[in-house]
């Protein structure tokens, strides 16, 4: 097989270019395990997890698999009730050397990653932004277009976004948002970027930690078919997000959509945790296995990429498929790829 080496793929030793996005509560070990021993980066969100929840999830992950893997940290503090540095003592002692940083300047914290040996990767969502980010020691950083699901850091799109990151840094870059497959890959590799970071495709995998329902409702979307905006505020308030539409969405709408403290059924119990802690409308909340009631009225975090998302595979046959439409799609692009090797001149 042709090789799909990059600078990011050296940096973390990867056999490709692939990043399964750190897709908050549907991340888990054995999604990130799986990605790591098909040869790319597995991520782990831990923002939403305690210190010793932290611990114990990269110790799993680590028993799984001797691939490369990483955590995400969300900077916001109006998202997480755990502070950034209990986050990295628990992170970096357990040996964790991929760390990345979202929603917020990393710069009180690259040092110390790097000095415990660690890979800093800082998510950006502007050429500005990537300047900062490499200004304040980022390893790579991830530019994330706003067809992304989940909450999104960018209002341009990720075809204009990448190209001027590429531009404005000397660090691998990595795209994201919109990306399900291998002719998106060969578009942002086309593109400059060094990885693409796929967060949606990779929900609708079997080991993503999240409720059926809800994964079938990925697969079953078009690309037409997501809402972007801030309703979903109860518990992260003010940052845009992008969702599946829903009865949540469509009520909210054809009310005229009204603020805050006047959005029909706000404060309405939809559902339970699998904990049995109550889900209200509008809440941050993911539909996670176990979750009951009304899982459809909840935040169902997604892309514009989920119109590229038919099928449930498991992660380690998605990626080995991902890389396989990666090659196919600069093959007959006949781009003559060749990674970094070629962007240099060497």
């Amino acid at each position: 097989m042709a090789p799909l080496d990059t600078r990011f793929t050296d940096l973390l030793d990867l056999d490709v270019p692939i990043v399964q996005a750190p897709i908050g509560s549907a991340t888990c070990p054995e999604l990130a395990a799986a990605v790591a021993d098909a040869g790319g980066l597995g991520m782990l969100a831990i923002t939403w997890r305690s210190p010793e929840e932290t611990r114990e999830v990269v110790r799993e992950t680590r028993r799984l698999t001797d691939g490369r893997f990483g955590v995400n940290v969300v900077l916001d503090d109006d998202a997480k009730t755990v502070s950034t540095g209990d986050h990295l003592d628990a992170c970096l002692g357990e040996g964790v050397d991929v760390v990345s940083f979202s929603f917020g300047p990393a710069d009180d914290h690259v040092e110390r990653v790097r000095d415990a040996g660690g890979v800093v990767l800082q998510s950006v969502g502007s050429a500005d932004a990537a300047r900062e980010a490499e200004r304040a020691g980022a390893d790579a950083v991830v530019a994330q277009g706003w067809e992304a699901g989940g909450h999104v850091e960018s209002e341009v799109a990720t075809m204009p976004l990448v190209p001027r990151a590429v531009d404005a840094v000397d660090v691998p870059v990595v795209s994201a948002g919109g990306i399900a497959d291998g002719r998106g890959i060969a578009a942002a590799l086309t593109l400059g970027a060094d990885a693409a970071w796929l967060g949606t495709r990779f929900v609708a995998t079997a080991e993503a930690r999240v409720h059926d329902r809800y994964r079938e409702r990925v697969v079953d979307a078009a690309e037409t078919d997501t809402y972007y905006g801030t309703l979903f505020d109860e518990g992260w308030p003010d940052v845009p997000h992008r969702v599946l539409r829903n009865a949540t969405v469509d009520d909210w709408e054809a009310a005229g959509g009204p603020p805050r403290g006047e959005r029909p059924g706000e404060g309405e119990v939809v559902a339970e945790t699998p904990g049995g802690e109550p889900v209200v409308r509008y809440q941050d909340s993911l539909a996670v296995p176990g979750t009951t009631g009304d899982v459809e009225a909840l935040p169902l975090y997604a892309g514009q990429s989920a119109g590229l998302t038919e099928s449930v595979v498991s992660a380690a046959e998605l990626t080995e498929r991902l890389a396989a439409e990666t090659r196919e799609a600069l093959s007959r692009a006949g781009s003559g790829f060749e990674g970094d090797a070629e962007r240099s001149g060497e």
